[in-house]
């Protein structure tokens, strides 16, 4: 489990690198008409009913920190890949605004669109879309190649890159040649050969095996910590979610039903829809001594010590093997103490 800059107490510092404002996207005739209308609030089949349109994204507002995981979840239909598509206008928004490095990308011309995908933002999708007919190596250097780098410029950045996700020795096969596994590291290395601000994954692994997407996940996060870049994900699949998210914005029906950081999700779901899906999350897998201190009293600080970010499964037999609570610990200082009580409560209903 990912610890969350966002849920370690950590402030951001400095503006975000995508504000989404207000994000519309209604296909159909007149689909602008609909937009701040009653209409608009109609259950899906009687929008379409009514008006021939579909709102696959409603209303939808979130801002991206530099170096966050910012993760979109929801089931087939929630709206969450066509709103991660709006962000660099792959599909555009019917209305909304949405800044990307602080240039608006909702007035972008047709050239500056260009230049913010090939530069800014990278882009990896559920099938890697790799070329058959060039090496690995040619593979990941195309976005660089798109851009106009020179051949000696861009083997040199896309072996290097390659060396990033440990297929360097793979660098003069062919894409057919490889494992799926092996395949999707491609396309992560393609993405992030162009060293862009953002990297938006869309599902890129919900048609791997399990044992391989366990994999790619460790990826992911190793490759964010290593690079620290800004990272939207999309997927369906809450376990996910939680692993790699720092916050998480869970979608329904073109809406964002709660936005948070993965305790807040588990810990305090917004509605009966979050409480469904996070029922079968162990609790004590996800919540930290943060969500369950409380403040030392008198002599209560001579107990064991822990890192507030330590989840509660992790904290479990050094609180079970002291007389004393637990003290939890942030950068040098005790900010609260965990009691047996406290970790019994936290873990009240898990079977």
């Amino acid at each position: 489990m990912r610890q969350s800059a966002s849920s370690n107490g950590h402030r951001h510092s400095g503006p975000p690198l995508i504000k989404a404002d207000g994000i519309w996207k209604i296909f159909g005739r007149n689909a602008d008409k609909v937009v701040g209308t009653p209409d608009a609030d109609l259950p899906r089949s009687e929008l379409r009913a009514k008006t021939g349109c579909v709102a696959a994204v409603r209303d939808v507002s979130f801002d991206v920190y530099p170096g966050e995981v910012f993760v979109v979840m929801g089931l087939s239909g929630s709206g969450k890949s066509t709103l991660v598509r709006t962000l660099i206008r792959l599909i555009e928004p019917t209305a909304g605004r949405i800044e990307l490095d602080g240039r608006d990308v909702t007035a972008a011309s047709h050239d500056e669109l260009l230049q913010l995908r090939r530069h800014t933002s990278s882009m990896v999708f559920q099938h890697f879309g790799l070329l058959a007919h060039r090496t690995v190596l040619d593979n990941v250097a195309f976005g660089l190649e798109v851009q106009g780098v020179s051949k000696a410029q861009r083997h040199a950045r896309a072996g290097e890159v390659l060396k990033l996700v440990g297929l360097e020795d793979a660098a003069s096969q062919f894409p057919s040649e490889l494992s799926g596994g092996m395949q999707q590291r491609v396309g992560l290395a393609r993405a992030f050969a162009v060293d862009p601000k953002v990297l938006l994954y869309d599902e890129p692994f919900s048609a791997l095996d399990p044992l391989i997407r366990r994999d790619m996940q460790d990826e992911v996060i190793r490759l964010q910590e290593e690079t620290g870049k800004t990272t939207v994900f999309i997927t369906h699949d809450l376990p996910e979610a939680l692993r790699l998210g720092d916050r998480i914005a869970i979608m329904r029906d073109g809406r964002i039903v709660q936005l948070g950081t993965p305790e807040e999700l588990v810990g305090s779901p917004a509605d009966e829809y979050v409480e469904n899906f996070v029922r079968d999350i162990p609790r004590s897998h996800v919540l930290t001594l943060r969500w369950i201190m409380r403040e030392a009293r008198a002599g209560e600080e001579d107990g064991p010590r822990l890192d507030v970010a330590t989840t509660v499964r992790n904290a479990v037999p050094v609180i079970a093997s002291s007389e004393r609570p637990c003290c939890a610990v942030d950068d040098g200082r005790i900010v609260g103490v965990v009691d047996k009580d406290a970790v019994l409560t936290a873990i009240a209903g898990e079977e």
